[in-house]
């Protein structure tokens, strides 16, 4: 490969690669900021249950990318890769910024979950279009036989967008007091994408359409009707199942577990301080994004299949032990209290005449310098507690701060999640992109990766906290661990599938 010709391939990963980024990162702040976001959209009476309505409207996201796949993916085999992308990236950044201008629950009832929905939904639309033709795009400017290593940086992207959004939330955490971040900073992340949209743009209009498509085009051997070719023909079928049932469906599953339910379990089942499981998690992907690179590029050696079905394998055989592993590090009835640093504490707080909260804040400290701190705010009206139900109406939150030696632990096993991560993901683009031809490429390879990352993976964090929440309710001790099946059953189909029906190597490539 020439100087010229790897400046060149450099430049296409460079223009992709920063759009794909900062819509991931418009998808992902979402979900980045759902304990936050659960106040401010949904009522506050029931903590629990905004919560999960939180994280449905963050799966609902996922549900119609598949849709979102079909309608740009036919567009992009028609007119191009280049111009269809470039309409998503505007949608995605549109439907962000206005999330971040919602007024409150308490503003305007439930036009504010309305509105939020609706706008997800056209996230979702964006980002069902987007993928599929950046990672055709790259595919077609890669050499044959290092499709596996250039495709795997548009991979890093998605990882990336998450990232991003850590930090992005960090540092306006950071620059504004908690009051401030908690009343109107959350929506700086939000606002912020904007600008990093029209950025992407200007350097997206520079492009030039892809050889590939373009040699097709020119030879009028591009599809009339991509979705009846895709879909319609009985053999093509066989393989857009394939690439979903056999890879996408369990690779989807894996990077939700070991990216979104892992921060979704560190922040409510674990308790622990919502900045540092943004932190850590933020250093444990930063360490672990290289190897999207490291498993594209080994999978042009030793074929997609080798190294996506042991990435499956492991995650199948270690993520309960890793979860048992996670919950129990910083479990406080594994830890010595310091009694006599034992804090109580009283407070009331009117919010308007005659409504107010009294809020119990109980503080304890540990030998090994965690803290753990329980706030308990029940409701009062004239000075009454509020009933529901016969039972006091009250709101408890616990919030733990970890030491150093437990913080680099619970890295370490997030880190060993997103080497998974990139065993499954890096070789996916490659793998898809040669299992089509060229002129229904775009729409083939779309549908099975987000069905696959939409419905199976999106759908993850809200089953798998559903699940562990019902087997706390019923008193299992170890319902921490519940919410894992989800992801093992998956991906155990998926493997079973990938190991009998897909190729040693790479995959079919139809070119």
């Amino acid at each position: 490969m020439s100087n010229t010709s790897t400046k060149g391939i450099w430049k296409v990963i460079t223009a992709s690669s920063l759009g794909t980024l900062i819509e991931w990162y418009d998808f992902y702040i979402f979900g980045s900021l759902a304990v936050v976001i659960s106040t401010k959209f949904f009522p506050s009476d029931n903590p629990t249950a905004a919560f999960l309505s939180t994280l449905a409207t963050f799966a609902a996201g996922f549900v119609v990318r598949p849709f979102g796949a079909l309608f740009f993916g036919r567009l992009g085999d028609i007119i191009g890769r280049k111009y269809t992308f470039m309409v998503t990236l505007l949608l995605m950044g549109g439907a962000t910024f206005l999330i971040g201008c919602i007024p409150s629950y308490e503003s305007i009832g439930f036009l504010a979950p309305l509105a939020v929905l609706i706008l997800r939904l056209l996230q979702g639309l964006a980002l069902g279009g987007e993928y599929g033709g950046a990672a055709t795009y790259v595919a077609e400017h890669a050499p044959k036989g290092q499709r596996g290593y250039w495709t795997s940086w548009i991979q890093t992207t998605a990882t990336f967008g998450l990232f991003i959004s850590l930090m992005v939330i960090l540092l306006t955490r950071a620059v504004l007091s908690p009051e401030e971040f908690d009343q109107w900073g959350w929506r700086v992340p939000f606002w912020i994408s904007i600008l990093m949209v029209l950025v992407s743009y200007v350097i997206r209009q520079k492009m030039h359409e892809s050889p590939e498509f373009a040699k097709a085009k020119a030879e009028g051997k591009t599809s009339a009707n991509p979705l009846k070719e895709s879909f319609g023909n009985k053999y093509n079928l066989k393989f857009v199942l394939l690439a979903l049932f056999g890879a996408a469906m369990g690779q989807g599953v894996v990077w939700y577990t070991g990216q979104f339910y892992a921060m979704s379990f560190l922040k409510t089942v674990m308790f622990i301080d919502s900045s540092q499981v943004d932190g850590l998690l933020g250093i444990a992907l930063l360490f672990g994004t290289p190897f999207f690179v490291v498993f594209g590029w080994l999978s042009d050696k030793v074929g997609r299949k080798m190294v996506m079905m042991t990435g499956m394998l492991l995650a199948i055989l270690l993520y309960r032990p890793i979860y048992d592993k996670m919950y129990n590090t910083t479990n406080i009835e594994h830890k010595t209290e310091i009694t006599g640093q034992t804090i109580s504490e009283a407070t009331v707080k009117e919010n308007k005449p005659g409504v107010s909260d009294s809020i119990y804040t109980t503080t304890k400290a540990y030998t090994d310098g965690t803290m753990w701190k329980q706030v308990k705010t029940i409701k009062l009206e004239n000075g009454n507690p509020v009933m529901e139900g016969g039972i006091v109406k009250s709101d408890t939150k616990t919030i733990i701060t970890i030491n150093e030696t437990d913080k680099w632990t619970l890295i370490f096993l997030v880190f060993i999640q997103v080497i998974f991560v990139t065993m499954v993901y890096g070789p996916i683009a490659a793998f898809l992109v040669e299992m089509f031809p060229v002129k229904i490429r775009y729409t083939s390879m779309s549908l099975p990766y987000h069905v696959g990352n939409g419905i199976f993976g999106g759908l993850l964090p809200a089953i798998s906290t559903y699940l562990a929440t019902n087997a706390k309710e019923n008193g299992d001790t170890a319902f921490y661990l519940e919410g894992l099946w989800y992801p093992i059953i998956i991906a155990g189909i998926s493997f079973v599938i990938g190991m009998v029906y897909l190729r040693t190597k790479n995959t079919v490539n139809h070119d």
